[in-house]
């Protein structure tokens, strides 16, 4: 979705010409319920000329491939795909320490996530540790996956 109705909220290049309403009222629209069936909610500013020609040298569409079977031959070892597994068989996948569990709660207190949104964490954690051959997420991967939820802390004001 766009920032904001005109589109270029944060845009550097073209000037937003809404109004804090306009704005407030536009990110009001969706509802808390929808924001927790969205996985990943990540800001893609627009790119200046330059960098969108720039000649980059990234990781090879083939070796992200190869990482994304293996993730997902992890997946099927565990028995489904993580975006399948049941609340009781993604825990059991997850198996936070006590430490991890506590840090985790506090987060989701802090950004009032509803026990949904709990889940499409784990679910993201888990598919990170497995992109990266983990046995089990960690804290990194939690902190990574919370990072993801960037308009559950935008339009609920954490």
């Amino acid at each position: 979705m766009n920032p904001c109705p005109c589109g270029h909220l944060g845009d550097p290049r073209q000037r937003c010409q809404c109004t804090a309403s306009q704005i407030q009222r536009y990110q009001a629209r969706l509802s808390g319920p929808l924001l927790d069936r969205i996985d990943l909610q990540v800001e893609v500013p627009a790119l200046p000329p330059e960098q969108l020609t720039a000649q980059t040298q990234g990781e090879s569409s083939e070796a992200v491939r190869e990482r994304v079977m293996a993730a997902r031959e992890r997946q099927m070892a565990r028995g489904a795909l993580n975006s399948q597994l049941s609340g009781k068989a993604l825990e059991a996948a997850c198996a936070l320490n006590d430490e991890e569990r506590a840090w985790l709660a506090g987060v989701l207190e802090k950004l009032k996530l509803s026990a949904r949104a709990y889940h499409r964490v784990l679910r993201v954690a888990l598919t990170l540790a497995d992109l990266q051959g983990a046995p089990k997420p960690t804290q990194p991967h939690l902190i990574e996956a919370i990072g993801y939820r960037q308009l559950d802390r935008m339009l609920r004001g954490a």
